[in-house]
């Protein structure tokens, strides 16, 4: 069973139970999982799955035989979409569920693809139903230029169904033998990303995990951030200019300008495609009184792996290349990795303030959460109820002890906010201070928590 996909299982499955055929777009980024949720919907149901691969239209039509040959199903060397249809209709007393993975591979070889499933579901000799999936690791395409591409055939489809990260505690209930600690510092790296956590052994430590698969030439995460990247963009050497200034804290409009020298123009236009990758997201401060002491048009590195790349092994590729893979760690990671992990470490406390909400067990219903992106310093999570209470919080995991001072400032930013500080939390990484260890016994709005409370 796969772990935190029951809600997409059920979709599929309500995608399935629909009188009639139906069409669904299924797409997420790469490693996201899709594949294994294909696999794990259609172990007990009659399909066809077909792996579409960047190929030209008459190798297309090769694999496509040499697959209905696997399965036992004769045809020509060479057959048209048409004619593996019709091997696919033949009877069958349940619903047949066909998919075709990266199906943007095909798409692009022939044109008239989305036109013949179309004809084949609604052939006039055909009785049967199906399901057809379409699966996709482009979600630019899929977001922003499918429907125009298809035209009127996107009438035809049933629906869209994105997979999106999974969230921490997930990745903790996956690496089952890790502590809390082991476990913020895996999702700093590998994210919400099942597809990557496969390539983490839990018996191992996670320095150990890092310097086998990220940083050995032939470990099985090497290469995977830059693949990302060059797999799908061109000029990657601009690309690569970028996310290396994002890594390490360029993260305003102008800072990149004057970090890389190309114009804000063209700095914009590819933070755009970068963004339609989801490998780079719009850092947006949350709108409070106090806006005109907040910052505007930041950026950041989205993708988790993306992010350790860069800041890591990007810059320092010489060394990389020259030193062992436990030189490199010691000397270039491990001075940086806790303000690393500190980076995603507001993602963890967001994740365990949404469930408490959820759960009706925060002190206020939290209608929306976000950040306070202020000139002075940040608020790392604010939650705003319907009758303007907010939750503020300080999220340190890199601060060898969160002190008094912090807490101080904290409230400070909020003053610049201008909001209140009705319910106050404060994650720490390491430990509190002896001070503001007492004013929480005293106040009770004041809440401190430790990574291993999480």
């Amino acid at each position: 069973m796969i772990i935190g996909r029951n809600s997409e299982l059920n979709q599929l499955g309500n995608y399935y139970d629909r009188d009639k055929s139906q069409i669904l777009v299924l797409y997420g980024q790469k490693y996201i999982g899709k594949t294994a949720l294909i696999r794990e919907f259609m172990s007990d149901k009659p399909g066809f799955y077909y792996a579409c691969e960047p190929a030209s239209e008459r190798e297309q039509k090769y694999r496509l035989g040499l697959r209905l040959a696997e399965l036992g199903i004769k045809t020509l060397k060479y057959p048209e979409l048409s004619e593996v249809f019709a091997c696919l209709g033949k009877k069958h007393t349940q619903k047949k569920v066909i998919v075709f993975d990266e199906f943007q591979h095909i798409l692009k070889s022939n044109p008239d693809f989305f036109e013949e499933i179309i004809s084949f579901i609604h052939s006039n000799w055909n009785n049967q139903e199906y399901l057809v999936i379409l699966s996709s690791s482009s979600v630019g395409f899929v977001e922003n230029s499918l429907v125009s591409r298809i035209g009127d055939a996107a009438f035809e489809l049933s629906g869209f169904l994105k997979l999106k990260e999974l969230s921490f505690y997930d990745l903790r209930d996956y690496f089952s033998l890790y502590t809390n600690e082991d476990c913020a510092v895996c999702y700093s790296i590998l994210g919400g990303v099942p597809g990557l956590w496969k390539m983490f052994d839990e018996h191992l430590s996670i320095k150990d995990n890092i310097v086998k698969n990220l940083l050995a030439e032939n470990g099985a995460l090497h290469n995977v951030a830059g693949a990302l990247v060059t797999e799908e963009l061109r000029e990657t050497s601009v690309y690569n200019t970028i996310l290396s200034a994002l890594a390490v804290g360029k993260n305003k409009l102008n800072d990149l300008y004057e970090h890389t020298e190309f114009s804000r123009a063209k700095i914009s236009v590819y933070i755009k495609n970068l963004m339609e990758l989801e490998l780079v997201e719009k850092l947006f401060s949350v709108d409070t009184e106090g806006r005109d002491n907040s910052q505007k048009g930041l950026y950041g590195i989205s993708n988790n792996l993306v992010d350790f790349y860069y800041s890591f092994m990007f810059n320092r590729a010489s060394y990389l290349e020259t030193s062992s893979p436990e030189e490199f760690y010691r000397l270039c990671v491990v001075p940086g990795l806790k303000a690393y992990v500190d980076k995603h470490f507001d993602k963890i406390c967001l994740e365990y303030l949404s469930r408490l909400n959820d759960k009706k067990k925060l002190p206020i219903n939290v209608e929306r959460f976000g950040k306070w992106i202020g000139k002075q310093g940040n608020i790392d999570i604010m939650g705003k109820s319907a009758d303007k209470n907010y939750v503020i919080c300080l999220c340190a995991y890199d601060k060898a002890m969160v002190t008094y001072d912090d807490y101080e400032l904290l409230l400070y930013l909020a003053d610049k906010a201008k909001i209140s500080a009705d319910h106050i939390y404060l994650f720490a990484g390491n430990r509190f201070d002896e001070k503001l260890s007492l004013e929480a016994k005293v106040r009770k709005n004041l809440r401190l928590l430790l990574l291993d409370n999480l």
